[in-house]
């Protein structure tokens, strides 16, 4: 595995495939680490072209964690989501997005 430093946090991923292959990202939900995905999925997509790309999302495995916030409280973040509220976290759903489209650039 390797890290990148994108968006002033570390990632850590892991590509497998041709790198003159179609870019394909493979997005864990939530906690989910590179090694969730099924390695027979994975080959399965190297072999048929892709140049496939995992990574772990920030507080997940071993890319950056945000310690100091403590445990997500994800019941109260979901409520207030639904309320329109402004959710009190350490980084959106679009730094995250942001951490992703950062990879595929540090990966060329």
């Amino acid at each position: 595995m390797a890290r990148a430093q994108v968006n002033g946090i570390e990632l850590e991923y892991q590509t497998w495939g041709d790198e003159g292959g179609r870019a394909l990202v493979m997005i864990g939900g939530l906690g989910s680490q590179i090694i969730t995905w099924p390695e027979a999925l994975i080959e399965t997509l190297a072999d048929d072209g892709f140049f496939v790309i995992a990574y772990d999302n920030r507080d997940v495995g071993l890319s950056t964690k945000f310690e100091d916030w403590g445990p997500a409280d994800i019941k109260t973040a979901f409520k207030q989501a639904r309320a329109k509220e402004k959710v009190d976290a350490p980084y959106t759903l679009e730094d995250m997005a942001d951490d992703t489209a950062a990879l595929l650039d540090h990966l060329g």
